[in-house]
């Protein structure tokens, strides 16, 4: 027998008693509780060392141009749009390889900053890194004794 639980409601103001400056992160949170729970294409997030991650998005059948990678305040956006049709003599005998328009959000946290997109093997492989500022590295704080 497995044991179940389930949150019937989120109280937002308690969790606020347990931190301070949590705010964006209860803000991205309700806006991935939000966004459209799609699952084409299917995608990898890969983690390449401290600082570095990827996104890998299957494309197969989309070719140059027919991809477009943007990002407006924080949010990668993917865009796959076909513009081909199929030939009038070209008949599929069985057609389990989807290649229908898409459009993938992915909400970025502060100071992720893309660096480059490339599509190998049928799959677009998007390199992020994150660039934390001095200011926002952790610092050591001396501590001063009185004698």
């Amino acid at each position: 027998m497995t044991n179940q639980i389930s949150i019937r409601t989120l109280d937002i103001p308690s969790i606020h008693r347990f931190g301070i400056g949590f705010d964006s992160m209860l803000y991205d949170l309700a806006r991935l509780a939000s966004a459209n729970a799609s699952n084409y294409p299917p995608y990898n997030l890969v983690k390449t060392d401290e600082n570095s991650f990827a996104i890998e998005l299957a494309v197969a059948g989309f070719k140059e141009g027919e991809i477009d990678v943007s990002v407006e305040k924080n949010v990668l956006t993917i865009k796959g749009s076909k513009k081909d049709s199929i030939p009038d003599n070209f008949e599929y005998l069985h057609r389990g390889i989807s290649q229908r328009n898409f459009e993938r959000t992915f909400p970025l946290a502060e100071h992720i900053e893309v660096t480059g997109a490339l599509v190998r093997d049928g799959m677009l492989i998007i390199d992020l890194f994150r660039l934390v500022p001095e200011s926002d590295k952790p610092k050591s704080i001396a501590i001063s004794y009185l004698k």
